[in-house]
């Protein structure tokens, strides 16, 4: 069968989708949902879970206006009836309304927060449409008078001669304070760097710190409205990469940075909301060549137990339908990090000593959040992606060494040193020490082709540092 085709409406979202049926002296027969021919043509991947049919006996079965909190798509299997939709949204297009008669060849997709109605124009008119969220007992949503005169829907039987449910008969008028909010947006892992950055940046957002909510606590998760929100953004991870070698850290790693993540994944699945995972480049060894870098392609090489557990939590996350892996290196953002340490020790007049073979490129959490808003705002394709400010790869002595520089101090005061050698003094201490990719700079030409411009490293640590003229 061919592709049906779609019909855009005044109201955003709302579309018609005219049917391929096949009529002959049996009757007909159509595809009435076909997701990858629904997909093709435009229609959003929402997910239906389930599917509802009203069946009408008379003729004049009148039934809304309902806005209920999800997305519908609505179609006839016998009948014909006169369908209205009147946008309940907090849009600029508050109330404008699309009516259309349907038959069994035509379908409309019914975003949510959009007003739902119909009339029958047949006996025996049997009306079905897919949800996208199981029906809960004691919800309520908002519902419009069919007779609204702000809305002036021109039934063509007139109400007076309709068969109405007395509930429907009571629907109040239309009045701007129901309108239908969007879904929100939830910050996980509010406390850290990137999760402040994010609460910035999204300041309608709900934030929630790891112990405000604990995705690893089966019960916290089970209690959780995740209904409520179109975007999850996954800052919370254990970071302690070191202190995973140990026991203790071992489980709290695995707990946080890969049965977390595949507990949202699963629940982006039930709950059709988009989830923003932050990776990390650990996951790969770091023998890739310099240029261009690792690949959001190559296979996965994690060395230790935090680079493991983070590999493990981007496969789960690719299991949601729709998600964004961000995999991002050496993050600096407000709080306890590098750059910070080596600004304190250049204003106490410390010369240290700093690895010089571990190479790759700053990522301020501005960058980060700049990128994260891009991918969502331009619906750019669900997958991973890699993140970090943009200029030549540097090694952790280079970077030291610019903080110096605009510190005051001369770039020569901070010596190199191998990662080995800083590795035996760890040990000497009886502390442990997680191995480290050497080369953790990636490629950016997946994220480029999006439209997405990476700010220089060094541009973003003058600002960073407050630099006259910055």
């Amino acid at each position: 069968m061919s592709l049906p085709s779609l019909e855009t409406t005044p109201i955003p979202g709302l579309v018609v989708v005219r049917l391929d049926r096949r009529d002959d002296d049996r009757g007909f027969f159509k595809e009435n949902w076909q997701r990858e021919k629904m997909l093709a043509i435009g229609l959003p991947d929402f997910g239906p879970v389930q599917n509802n049919v009203s069946f009408n006996t008379d003729r004049g079965v009148t039934r809304g206006i309902h806005t209920e909190p999800w997305d519908k798509f609505v179609s006839l299997a016998t009948g014909r009836v006169f369908a209205a939709w009147v946008d309940m949204r907090e849009k600029d297009t508050f109330g404008t309304t699309f009516t259309l008669e349907m038959d069994t060849s035509v379908a409309v997709f019914v975003p949510r927060g959009v007003g739902n109605s119909y009339q029958t124009l047949e006996d025996a008119t049997a009306y079905t449409y897919l949800v996208n969220e199981h029906w809960r007992p004691g919800i309520a949503y908002p519902a419009l008078a069919l007779d609204d005169p702000t809305v002036a829907i021109d039934w063509p039987i007139p109400l007076s001669e309709a068969i109405v449910s007395e509930k429907d008969r009571g629907n109040p008028a239309l009045d701007p304070a129901t309108a239908i909010a969007p879904k929100r947006t939830l910050v996980l892992g509010a406390g850290g760097q990137l999760g402040r950055a994010l609460a910035a940046a999204f300041p309608g957002a709900d934030t929630r710190t790891r112990a405000e909510l604990d995705v690893s606590d089966a019960e916290a998760v089970a209690a959780f409205p995740w209904h409520e929100y179109a975007v999850v953004l996954n800052a919370a991870a254990y970071t302690a990469v070191d202190a995973a070698e140990t026991p203790e850290g071992r489980r709290a790693a695995w707990a946080a940075n890969a049965s977390a993540p595949a507990t949202l994944a699963g629940l982006s699945r039930q709950h059709a909301f988009t989830l923003v995972h932050y990776s990390t480049e650990y996951v790969f060894d770091g023998t890739a060549p310099l240029a261009p870098g690792h690949s959001e392609d190559e296979p996965l090489s994690p060395l230790g137990v935090y680079a493991q557990s983070k590999a493990a939590g981007d496969l789960a996350v690719g299991l949601a339908p729709r998600h964004y892996v961000l995999r991002t290196s050496w993050v600096i953002g407000e709080g306890r990090n590098f750059v910070r340490t080596m600004q304190a020790l250049a204003e106490k007049g410390v010369s240290p000593s700093v690895v010089e073979d571990q190479v790759g490129r700053l990522t301020f959490t501005e960058e980060l959040v700049r990128a994260t808003r891009h991918l969502l705002e331009t619906g750019a394709a669900f997958g991973t992606y890699h993140v970090s400010n943009g200029g030549p790869a540097m090694s952790w002595r280079e970077v030291a060494q610019a903080v110096f520089a605009r510190s005051g101090r001369r770039a020569e005061d901070v010596s190199g040193t191998t990662t080995t050698a800083y590795a035996e003094g760890v040990f000497a201490q009886g502390n442990p020490f997680a191995p480290r990719p050497l080369n953790s700079a990636m490629s950016l030409d997946k994220l480029r082709a999006t439209g997405f411009e990476p700010e220089d490293a060094m541009a973003a640590l003058d600002r960073y540092l407050g630099r006259p003229g910055t």
